[in-house]
Parts: C-alpha cells; sequence; structure tokens
C-alpha cells in the first residue's frame, strides 16, 4: 500500500521528536554507559491524548473518562492525567493506592478485578470507590459489606460473549473468558435480570471486549449488547434503575508506524453504528481507556553493549529485552515494535540498512525485541529506540535475572528546547538486593523460632 503524505509527515514528525529528546537525554546523562538504559514520557502528548479522547466524546451529554492504571503504573504520571480531567481505573489494592497517591478523588475511582478479596470490597466501599463486581457469588459478598450509607457506585460486570480479536489473550468476551458473567450461558441472563432487581442500589453495568487485535465492531456489538440489557433490567424494575454503563476495554494502537489509528472519533461513530442510544444521555457513560492514551507518547532507548555474528546472521545485544518488553518477546508476531537506530549522542544513524537481530540480556535464548530487522549497521555504544512503549513497558518490568528498573523521565519541550523531571530513579542495585529479603539475610540459617517443649 502506497504511504500517504499525511502518514509520511506524522512519522517523520515522531522521529524529530525522538531524535531531539535522546540527544538531550545523552547530553544530559540519562543515557549512557552507566544508565544504558531509560524510558520516556512525552508531556505535552499525554495531554494531547487527553484532549482528543474527551473531543471525541463532546457531544455526549455525560462521561466520566478513566484511565487504566495498569497501562502505566507511575505515580506522577497518573497525577499527570488526573490534572488532565481523568479519573483513573483500577484492578488491585496496589493500584487503588497508586491512583489514591496520585490524587484522584475515590469518586473518580472504579475497582474492576476478578478476585477481590473482602478487605479490598471493605476498603473501597468505605472510600466511595465505584465497584463492579465480577460475579454474582462477589455481589453476595457486597451484600454482607456494604455499609448504609455507601458513597459507592456498584455495578456488576457481565461477559456478553460475542467472541475473540486476533490475539487470544487480550479478548475478554470469548465464550471462556474468565472475566465476568456469560450471559449466553443457560439461564445466566435471566439470573442478572433477578440480581438486579433484589438491589435497588445496583445501578451500573459493565462489559470488557478487549483492546488490542479486537475490531472496533467487534467491541461495538459487544457494548451494544450491554445497553440492550440495561433496558431489559429497567424494563423489569419499571423505572431506570441502571444510570450508568461503564465501557470496558480501550483502543487498539498502531505499532506499525506514527499514524494514530483508530481514533477515539471512530470509536465514538462505531458505538453510534452499533447502538445509537448508546451516546444519547440516558446513561452515564464510563470509560477505561489505557495503552491508547500513553502508547505513543513514550519511548525506550537502550545501549548497544556488543554486536555479534551468528550462522550469518548479525545479533546486536542491547539493555532492552524481556524484562522491559515482556509481550514483545514471548509473542512477537502479536506485540511487534518499531525499532530505531541511533548513533551514541542520539542522532539518528544513516548508512544503509542491514539486517539485524535487536536482542536483550536476560539469560535465555528467546529474548529478541526485533528479529532479522533491516536497520543501519548498529556498533558498541549506538542506542537503540523502541517505539510506542509509553504503556505497559517500562511501568510494567519483569524481574527476571534482577535487572535494576529503568528510570523513567518525562520530557517537556519549550521554545525548542527539551527539559527533563525524573518520574522515576534508576532502581540501584542495594534496592534490588532489599527487594529480595537483604534484611532477612539470615532468615533461614537463625530466624526459626525453637521447638515448643512439651
Amino acid at each position: 500500500m502506497r504511504e500517504t503524505r499525511e502518514a509520511r509527515d506524522t512519522a517523520e514528525g515522531g522521529a524529530v521528536r525522538v531524535a531531539s529528546v535522546l540527544r538531550r537525554a545523552v547530553a544530559e546523562g540519562l543515557i549512557g554507559e552507566d544508565r544504558p538504559l531509560a524510558g520516556f514520557v512525552d508531556v505535552q502528548g499525554v495531554r494531547g491524548s487527553v484532549a482528543g479522547l474527551h473531543e471525541a466524546f463532546a457531544g455526549v451529554p455525560e462521561v466520566l473518562h478513566t484511565f487504566a492504571a495498569k497501562a502505566c503504573a507511575l505515580v506522577p504520571v497518573l497525577r499527570l492525567l488526573a490534572d488532565a480531567g481523568m479519573g483513573c481505573e483500577v484492578a488491585s489494592p496496589g493500584e487503588l493506592r497508586l491512583a489514591l497517591d496520585a490524587g484522584f478523588p475515590p469518586a473518580r475511582i472504579v475497582l474492576d478485578s476478578p478476585a477481590k478479596t473482602r478487605a479490598e470490597l471493605r476498603e473501597a466501599l468505605s472510600l466511595g470507590v465505584a465497584v463492579n463486581a465480577d460475579n454474582l457469588a462477589e455481589l453476595e459478598r457486597v451484600d454482607a459489606l456494604r455499609p448504609a450509607d455507601c458513597a459507592s457506585v456498584v455495578g456488576l460486570r457481565v461477559n456478553p460473549q460475542v467472541g475473540s480479536g486476533t490475539i487470544g489473550a487480550m479478548s475478554t468476551a470469548t465464550e471462556h473468558s474468565k472475566f465476568g458473567v456469560a450471559l449466553r450461558d443457560p439461564g445466566a441472563r435471566a439470573r442478572v435480570v433477578e440480581a438486579f432487581a433484589r438491589r435497588p442500589w445496583l445501578t451500573r453495568l459493565h462489559a470488557h471486549v478487549g483492546s488490542q487485535g479486537c475490531p472496533l465492531p467487534l467491541i461495538a456489538e459487544g457494548l451494544a449488547a450491554l445497553h440492550r440489557l440495561a433496558e431489559e433490567i429497567d424494563a423489569r424494575a419499571g423505572r431506570q434503575q441502571v444510570t450508568s454503563l461503564d465501557l470496558g476495554g480501550g483502543l487498539p494502537v498502531n505499532f506499525a508506524d506514527d499514524t494514530v489509528t483508530p481514533t477515539y472519533a471512530e470509536y465514538v461513530a462505531a458505538l453510534a453504528a452499533a447502538e445509537p442510544a448508546l451516546l444519547d444521555g440516558r446513561y452515564r457513560l464510563v470509560t477505561e481507556f489505557g495503552r491508547s492514551l500513553l502508547a505513543k507518547n513514550g519511548f525506550l532507548a537502550a545501549r548497544v553493549e556488543y554486536v555479534k555474528d551468528a550462522g550469518g546472521r548479525r545479533i546486536a545485544l542491547t539493555h532492552a529485552g524481556g524484562q522491559v518488553a515482556t509481550r514483545t518477546v514471548l509473542m512477537p508476531g502479536a506485540w511487534p515494535l518499531r525499532v530505531s537506530a541511533h548513533g551514541p549522542d542520539g542522532s539518528p544513524k544513516r548508512t544503509p540498512p542491514l539486517p539485524q537481530d535487536v536482542a536483550g540480556p536476560l539469560c535465555f535464548a528467546g529474548d529478541v525485541v526485533a528479529h532479522e530487522r533491516a536497520l543501519p549497521e548498529l556498533a558498541e555504544g549506538d542506542l537503540v529506540v523502541l517505539h510506542d512503549t509509553g504503556a505497559y513497558y517500562f511501568s510494567a518490568p519483569w524481574a527476571y535475572n534482577s535487572l535494576p528498573r529503568p528510570g523513567v523521565y518525562g520530557c517537556l519541550s519549550r521554545d525548542g528546547y527539551v527539559t527533563f523531571a525524573t518520574v522515576r530513579p534508576p532502581q540501584t542495585l542495594r534496592e534490588i538486593s532489599v527487594e529480595s529479603g537483604l534484611e532477612q539475610a539470615d532468615a533461614l540459617l537463625t530466624g526459626f523460632p525453637a521447638p515448643a517443649l512439651p
């Protein structure tokens, strides 16, 4: 397919921005021999993506846009999103703590998880955090734990079972998905309607079809089914009991180039095509976008440590592998990343391309982020950039081989000059040891109490 001028200009603009940030980061010592791996977040880009999301939904009467904390569980990033007008979707006690510490008001936080404990539910309900119960058994727990003056909106997650996208692991509305009440199972729909009839305070429905690998029509089909269920529940109640719909899931991200597709406007259009009444204001809407807000607003940069040849193939050994790009390493066909080559000063390399593997530092053979990728020939001291990694990559590290977590820096360009703010400092080797039990080093030698005498 011939590349459009718009796509080419967008890609070239993105390359220029990355190169200018990288050159400045090298000059300031944020990436180099002593710090061979770092992540960068484009602050202006994040604000622009949030603004684009709000603009796409401008015609919808009432919407709470929440950010899926799992996509970037870093407090400064979450605080930036809160300042930009987002709420927060959390799926664990840790994510709830991060959201509160980042400054999200409890009323703008939604708790989702398939395995909430009673303690988690009790805390959320006491704070006034919205809760989406995953199943009917969880609703029974809420019955027992919900205080009389509870301010939390409580919903139920259902699985519309509309099928899978191209990545099975990212598709959450399949026949056997672990999430929600499976609506098409025999008797399930009637049980859901009855659960609402017995609980006047149960006022929200939630569904999540998936994101990456899921086409817009599939996502819209699942959310249209959610709307039909709400109408059925309201008809049974003889009033509007369901007051809000949580449209879980996000948008797939284009990892092929810098073009943003699909857009939030296309998502809204797909919803309107599937069920126009979804957007008419009868139900307040909640969204839970994550990857689509941050992926293209961040990148990883890694130093090339060695270059070698094996079996007639060039291999560049870098410091970015499965510890940061876990999904790409383990599922390269589903999660390919663009890689660009830069010199030691951060400037793009312009030499003729050569097929090369870009490998990481982990001690297993599959630790490769790009296979036979045509790149300018890499050499020791060069830098590689993994593009579109602002979501999930540097914020969800894998601790294999006890490698330190990389520093993450926010970048801001003003008057053509790039400045940085530390989001997370590079992890020290001592911090790794403390995390791995240093303070209990003798526990297995001297830490056992003496057996009690009869």
